[in-house]
C-alpha cells in the first residue's frame, strides 16, 4: 500500500525534493480532490486528498519523482447557474504543472463536461459521466535542476534594443543548415546556425510567440489544422512540449532553458508572448481541460447577472479573472517562474487591457499593475503591453503606466498610410520621433513605444506591398477571417508578377518601411523574415497554418539577399549612432541655445511652417537630427556626441528635388543610406549646403554630416 503523507499547501503544483513529490491544488469551492497517477501503459491510480489548508488540497508521496504522469479529478456541485461546474468524470490539468505531455485526442473521449447536443442550447445544464481520461494530456513531475553555468541576463538597455518577433517552430523548421532532428524546436533555435544568423542581422532580443503549453481547438483538428500561433494556453508554467526535440517527460523544460542559455551567451534577450487573458477552454459550451473543472467561478470572469455565462473581453469565449486573488497569484507565480527559474528577460502581454479591467473598465491603478510594479524581479524585466482588447474601452494605446512599454498601433497605421501616400506629414513626424504625444505626459520615455509595421497578426511586409486583399482560403473559413482591407498600395499587379517595375517598387517600399522603422525613435520590432521579403502568399491570418505558409523559408534569391543586407545595414546604423535611439524626447526649438535637437524642413530646405504641417496632401519632408544635442552621457559620465543626420522622405509617386539646409546645419553631407539604391556604399557622394538632391519617387535618403554642427542659430 502506498505511503501518503500530509505534505504542504505551498508551493502549488508538483514539487520533487529528491525523495518524493509534494502535490498541491488550489480550489475554493470544491468538496474533494483526487490526485490521479498514470503509468506508461495508461493505468490510473487515484489518491483521495485528505488535507486541505487555506483551500489548497495537498499530499506528499515518497518515492514519486521526475517523469511521473499525473492529473486531477475535482468533486463538487454542478450548478452552472451559480457558476459551479465540478465534474470528477473529467481529468484535469494542474494549473501549476511545469510540464505537460501531449495534446487532447478529441476523438478518444468526450472532454465536454456535458453530453453534446447541437440542437439543445441548454445541454450544458446536465453533467456528463464519460471519463475524459483517454483524451487528455498528462502533467509531468519534473527535476528542475539545470546547469546554468555563468548565465546572466544580458539586461540590454531599451535604447539598444531591437526586437525580432518569431516563432520557435517556424524559424528553423525549413532551415537546411540546422540539424534535421532539431528543426522547429527549442534546440533548433539554440543552434549555432540560428543564433549566428540573429547576431549577424544585429537584433538584440527575440520575442517568441506563445510557448506556454498549447491545446489545439477541436474544430481545427476536424479541418486538419492546428493552432500554430499558440494563443490557446492551458499551462502557464509549462513550456509547450511540441517544440521539444528531446522528449515530453520533463525534457522540454531543460531544452527550453538550454535555448535561453545559448541566446544569452550571444547577448540576445528572450521575451515571451504570454496569454493570461483567456485559456483554451472556451465559453460555457467549451471543453473541460483544467481551470473550468478545478474551480470555474474562481478562475473565470462570469456575468454578474448570469454566472452560467462568461464575460468575454477577448473574443475567445472566456476571460481569466485577474481581479481574483487566486488568479493574480497564478499569473505572478508564472511570471516569476519564467524569470527566476528559466531566466527569460521580459514579456509581451497579449490583450493586456483585459488584465487591467477591474469591475469593467480599464484601470491604470488595477491590482495587476500594482503587484507587478512592486515585485523586485518582475519590475526589472521588459514589460510590453498589447494595449487593446475587443470590448468597448479596450483601445488604450498611450495609457499604460510606467514602466510599461506598448505595441504602438498608431505607429503601425501611420507609417503604412504615409508610405502608401494616404497620410499627411504631421502624424508621421510624431511617430518617427517617438510618439511624445502618447508617452511624454506621464514621464515615460521614447522606448515606451514599441514601433512596428508588421507583426504575426496580419500581412508580412512583402505581402503588405504585394496584395490588395487577403487570401486566407487555406484557413477553411471561405476567406471571411482576418482583416478585410489592405487599402491598395498601388504597386501594380497583385501577387506574383514578372513586371520588373512593379517588383522594383515593391522592393523599394519594403526598404522604405524597414529603414523608417529601424531609424525611428523608440524600440523597433521586426517580424521574422521581413528582412528578406518572406511571404505568406497573401494570408493575413495564418494562425492555423503550421506549414510552409507560416514557416520561414531560407531559399533566397538575389533580391531577397539584397533586402536582408539592407536591413542589416540599417540595424548597424542604428546601433552605431545614438542619434537614432535617444533616451529622451526631443525638445525642438525649446531646447536651449544653438541649433535645435530636431528640425523639420520642406523640399526647398526651409523650416516647416504650421501651414505645412496641416496640409493633408504633403507627401515629402526632411528631418535634421542633431548629434551634438543628445542629452546622453557615456559610461564615464561625459556628454555623448554623435554625427548629425538628415533623413529625407518622399512618399510621392514622382521624383522630388530637395534642397539641403543652410551651412549652419552642416557644411558637407555624404550619402549614408538610400532605399532607391540600397547597395550604394556609404559615402558614395557628398553635397554641400543648399545643394539640391533628387529623391526618387517613393524613397528615402539618409545623409551623414561630415563634422559636428555649429552651435549658432540657423
Amino acid at each position: 500500500m502506498r505511503d501518503i503523507w500530509r505534505g504542504d499547501p505551498y508551493p502549488q503544483g508538483a514539487t520533487w525534493d529528491g525523495r518524493g513529490t509534494n502535490f498541491s491544488l488550489y480550489t475554493a469551492n470544491a468538496d474533494g480532490v483526487e490526485l490521479c497517477l498514470f503509468d506508461e501503459d495508461g493505468s490510473e491510480e487515484r489518491i483521495r486528498l485528505g488535507e486541505c489548508t487555506m483551500n489548497n488540497w495537498h499530499c506528499y508521496l515518497p518515492g514519486v519523482g521526475p517523469g511521473q504522469l499525473y492529473g486531477y479529478r475535482v468533486f463538487g456541485r454542478w450548478t452552472p447557474g451559480e457558476g459551479l461546474r465540478f465534474n470528477p468524470a473529467k481529468l484535469l490539468i494542474d494549473p501549476y504543472a511545469k510540464a505537460i505531455r501531449g495534446g487532447v485526442d478529441w476523438a478518444a473521449a468526450n472532454t465536454l463536461p456535458y453530453v453534446p447536443d447541437a440542437e439543445n442550447e441548454d445541454a450544458d445544464l446536465e453533467p456528463d459521466d464519460e471519463d475524459s481520461g483517454p483524451a487528455m494530456p498528462r502533467c509531468v513531475v519534473i527535476d528542475d535542476r539545470f546547469d546554468w553555468g555563468g548565465d546572466r541576463h544580458p539586461r540590454r538597455p531599451w535604447t539598444d534594443t531591437v526586437i525580432y518577433e518569431t516563432h520557435v517552430k517556424g524559424f528553423t523548421k525549413l532551415h537546411p543548415e540546422v540539424r534535421e532532428d532539431l528543426r522547429g524546436t527549442y534546440a533548433g533555435l539554440a543552434s549555432d546556425t540560428a543564433v549566428q544568423y540573429l547576431c549577424d542581422l544585429g537584433v538584440t532580443a527575440v520575442e517568441l510567440l506563445p510557448v506556454h503549453h498549447i491545446i489545439d481547438e477541436s474544430f481545427l483538428t476536424d479541418r486538419g489544422l492546428t493552432n500554430y500561433w499558440g494563443y490557446s494556453s492551458i499551462g502557464y508554467l509549462a513550456p509547450h512540449s511540441g517544440y521539444a526535440a528531446t522528449g515530453e517527460r520533463g525534457e522540454q523544460v531543460s531544452e527550453f532553458k538550454g535555448m535561453v542559455k545559448a541566446l544569452h551567451a550571444a547577448g540576445i534577450e528572450v521575451i515571451l508572448d504570454v496569454v493570461y487573458n483567456h485559456t483554451a477552454e472556451g465559453n460555457r459550451l467549451g471543453p473541460m481541460l483544467g481551470f473550468k473543472g478545478v474551480d470555474n467561478s474562481t478562475f473565470y470572469r462570469l456575468m454578474e447577472d448570469d454566472p452560467r455565462n462568461y464575460r468575454d473581453f477577448t473574443g475567445t469565449g472566456n476571460s481569466l479573472d485577474a481581479t481574483s486573488p487566486a488568479v493574480l497569484r497564478l499569473i505572478m507565480d508564472s511570471l516569476r517562474y519564467w524569470v527566476t527559474e528559466c531566466h527569460v528577460d521580459g514579456f509581451r502581454f497579449d490583450l493586456a487591457t483585459v488584465l487591467a479591467r477591474e469591475h469593467y473598465d480599464f484601470d491604470r491603478r488595477s491590482g495587476f499593475f500594482a503587484v507587478i510594479g512592486q515585485d523586485p524581479a518582475l519590475s526589472q524585466v521588459k514589460l510590453i503591453a498589447e494595449p487593446w482588447d475587443v470590448e468597448p474601452g479596450g483601445y488604450q494605446v498611450g495609457n499604460f503606466p510606467a514602466p510599461w512599454s506598448e505595441w504602438n498601433g498608431r505607429y503601425r497605421d501611420t507609417m503604412r498610410d504615409f508610405w502608401r501616400a494616404q497620410q499627411g506629414v504631421g502624424e508621421f513626424a510624431s511617430r518617427f520621433t517617438g510618439s511624445s504625444d502618447l508617452y511624454d505626459s506621464d514621464g515615460r520615455d521614447p522606448f515606451a513605444s514599441i514601433n512596428f509595421v508588421t507583426a504575426h497578426d496580419g500581412f508580412t511586409l512583402h505581402d503588405l506591398v504585394s496584395y490588395d486583399r487577403k487570401h486566407n482560403e487555406a484557413n477553411g473559413e471561405d476567406n471571411q477571417d482576418g482583416s478585410d482591407d489592405n487599402r491598395s498600395w498601388n504597386c501594380g499587379v497583385e501577387g506574383e508578377t514578372d513586371d520588373q517595375d512593379v517588383l522594383a517598387l515593391r522592393f523599394r517600399q519594403q526598404c522604405n518601411m524597414l529603414a523608417t522603422l529601424l531609424l525611428s525613435q523608440g524600440v523597433p520590432m521586426l517580424l521574422a523574415g521581413d528582412e528578406f521579403a518572406r511571404t505568406q502568399q497573401g494570408n493575413n491570418n495564418a494562425w492555423c497554418q503550421d506549414n510552409d505558409i507560416s514557416w520561414v523559408g531560407w531559399d533566397h534569391g538575389t533580391r531577397e539577399r539584397a533586402q536582408r543586407e539592407f536591413a542589416r545595414r540599417v540595424i548597424a546604423l542604428r546601433r552605431e549612432h545614438p542619434a537614432f535611439r535617444r533616451s529622451r524626447f526631443f525638445a525642438g526649438a525649446g531646447g536651449g541655445e544653438g541649433l535645435p535637437d530636431v528640425w523639420w524642413f520642406r523640399s526647398d530646405g526651409r523650416r516647416m511652417t504650421q501651414r505645412d504641417w496641416r496640409r493633408d496632401d504633403a507627401r515629402s519632408l526632411g528631418v535634421f537630427l542633431n548629434g551634438a544635442k543628445l542629452e546622453e552621457v557615456d559610461a564615464e559620465g561625459r556628454p555623448l556626441l554623435d554625427r548629425s543626420f538628415l533623413v529625407i522622405f518622399n512618399a510621392h509617386h514622382e521624383e522630388v528635388e530637395f534642397r539641403l539646409p543652410s551651412a549652419s546645419y552642416g557644411k558637407r553631407w555624404s550619402l549614408c543610406l538610400s532605399s532607391a539604391e540600397p547597395e550604394a556604399p556609404r559615402g558614395a557622394w557628398a553635397r554641400g549646403p543648399r545643394d539640391a538632391v533628387a529623391l526618387t519617387a517613393r524613397s528615402l535618403l539618409v545623409l551623414e554630416g561630415e563634422e559636428q554642427p555649429r552651435r549658432g542659430t540657423p
